[in-house]
């Protein structure tokens, strides 16, 4: 027993001094590791701030190394990497975020955002949807339904954008009618390259009925109805664009100018064609004039001239005259010089065409096309 008891008292010191050591030791470590954890931190901030991502990244990857359970740290690295283009690493970075079980509501939901970006800067549409879904009923909604509805459009997927469309408007994003009209309007161009006459019919006096404001549903719905030998239903579809002088009733000027001529309403439609070339002049308008008006066409283009100084006009009165009057080189040299001018100009992007366009092929804007030609913008 005094043998035992002299051990136990010689014992206690030490296990007392060894406890005491590796305390120290883990403080030590604690404070270095804190320590190389901001120093990674801000040192990385640093290479960011210079515009060094490549050293940028390389710090917080030390920092997140350190310290694996900084969420702050994840983040910042998963938008490194999606502003690099390296989606896949990005991709990682969040679906590790999400298996994490202690995260907080707000930074699951920021992570999902995360992971949904992700997926659209790759290109990989139907698993960017997915994420956006689930983000229904967070604080990152209505920013999930916008994103739904730019893929929606780019995969033109119309019946589903009008859907969502509807959930932004009722949410108060924003006034998505005229929008939803353009939607219908799609669904309806598409019915009619598919020979689906009476489904583009029902769709676009649908269209016009819920939205009568929307020119585009009025102009393709009096050209179908023109072309189905409907002349008096295409006028009073019509009638309201130029009754109200509507800026893009010179897109339907010619469709009204030929229904007028098939129902013999010549002189009304010429009376309000007058009314709304004086609020707004344009050659469309002109040039629609002389399918119903008597008078030669010449002589419209020259009162134009008088008013207006348009190369355009000018070309389109050197065509109604005879050969004898204007020589024929330079009736050519004219046209040649007009015609870039008779194109249709984006006004978001500055993309051209000869066609007017409704949704601009290069940089995917509604309604950014004016209804006039390059020269009268």
């Amino acid at each position: 027993m005094e043998l035992d008891l002299t051990w136990i008292l010689i014992g206690l010191p030490v296990a007392f001094a060894l406890g005491w050591l590796a305390s120290r030791l883990d403080l030590r470590q604690m404070r270095l590791a804190n320590r190389q954890a901001p120093r990674a931190y801000f040192k990385g901030l640093n290479y960011l701030l210079n515009e060094q991502q490549d050293k940028a990244i390389d710090a917080f990857i030390e920092a997140v190394q350190n310290d694996p359970d900084t969420s702050e740290l994840h983040f910042a690295l998963g938008n490194l990497f999606r502003r690099r283009g390296e989606y896949d690493r990005a991709v990682r970075v969040h679906e590790h975020l999400l298996s994490r079980a202690d995260l907080s509501a707000a930074d699951r939901q920021r992570a999902q955002h995360g992971l949904a970006l992700d997926f659209l800067k790759a290109g990989l549409l139907d698993r960017a949807e997915d994420a956006l879904r689930k983000l229904e009923a967070s604080a990152y909604e209505g920013q999930a339904r916008l994103a739904r509805l730019a893929i929606y459009e780019r995969s033109r997927e119309w019946h589903r954008a009008e859907e969502v469309a509807q959930l932004l408007e009722t949410s108060g994003e924003a006034n998505f009618s005229v929008r939803r009209a353009h939607y219908r309007c799609e669904q309806a161009r598409e019915s009619l390259q598919s020979g689906d006459a009476a489904t583009a019919l029902h769709a676009l006096l649908e269209t016009v009925r819920d939205h009568p404001d929307a020119p585009r549903a009025r102009i393709m719905l009096g050209q179908l109805q023109l072309s189905q030998g409907h002349a008096q239903n295409c006028l009073s579809t019509l009638w309201p664009l130029f009754a109200q002088a509507h800026p893009a009733a010179g897109l339907a000027a010619q469709t009204l100018a030929k229904a007028a001529r098939d129902t013999g309403e010549q002189a009304r439609v010429r009376q309000v064609m007058l009314e709304c070339y004086a609020r707004q002049p344009a050659l469309d308008i002109l040039e629609a004039l002389a399918v119903v008006d008597a008078d030669p066409p010449g002589q419209r283009y020259l009162e134009h001239l008088h008013e207006h100084a348009s190369l355009l006009a000018a070309s389109r009165w050197m065509a109604a005259q005879s050969p004898a009057t204007v020589p024929a080189q330079v009736q050519r040299a004219i046209e040649q010089a007009a015609r870039p001018l008779a194109r249709y100009r984006c006004a978001a992007c500055g993309f051209e065409a000869r066609e007017h366009f409704w949704h601009c092929p290069g940089c995917q804007t509604w309604d950014s096309y004016p209804p006039k030609r390059i020269e009268e913008v």
